[in-house]
């Protein structure tokens, strides 16, 4: 299972959108076209940064190159 981890963009912690947790486990998301799909070049679509929240499972998702991610010590 993937290791829980704390975001930020900047200076700015991210929080869940529903339950406010801070901790995530994050995974590479496809953000796939038809269009694409429709010409079997899904594999050039653009990706986002998943992060899932660790209580609650609500996916946020960035594009943002600068979200800067940090593990969480056990």
């Amino acid at each position: 299972m993937a290791k829980p981890v704390h975001a930020a963009i900047g200076q700015k912690a991210i929080r869940c959108q529903v339950c406010d947790s801070d901790t995530f486990r994050e995974r590479e998301v496809k953000l796939n076209s038809t269009g694409m799909e429709f010409l079997n070049m899904a594999w050039a679509n653009e990706s986002a940064t998943g992060l899932i929240c660790w209580t609650c499972g609500y996916v946020h998702l960035f594009v943002n190159r600068d979200i800067q991610l940090y593990r969480i010590r056990e």
